[in-house]
């Protein structure tokens, strides 16, 4: 399975960035390979409008199962993301991209 989530640095120790559209990165790890992929936001974090729904679009590109976020997507990103087959977890605040992955292990069992 893959697994996205919005952070603040290119790092598994990164903390999750709260944002969806203007994340800075968009990190994917797939448990099949062990491998964890960046995805540099720059270019649509300068975007005065739709960059939820271009971070929605990049992140269908990547094939992911599950997004972990902190605020989530806004409505016109929901309604591009509701599409897709995709669990959305919310709310990981101050926390690592390792932490926030064993949380959501832990949940999920």
């Amino acid at each position: 399975m893959k697994i996205a989530f919005t952070a603040t640095a290119p790092d598994w120790s990164a903390l999750i960035d709260p944002r969806f559209g203007r994340a800075a990165y968009l990190m994917v790890y797939d448990e099949e390979t062990d491998t964890l992929k960046t995805i540099d936001n720059n270019d649509i974090r300068q975007a005065e409008h739709g960059a939820g729904v271009a971070m929605a679009q990049k992140l269908f590109e990547t094939g992911a199962q599950v997004l972990i976020t902190g605020n989530g997507p806004g409505d016109s990103a929901m309604k591009a993301l509701n599409k897709m087959s995709l669990q959305i977890v919310t709310g990981m605040y101050d926390i690592s991209l390792q932490k926030a992955y064993q949380h959501y292990l832990e949940q999920n069992k």
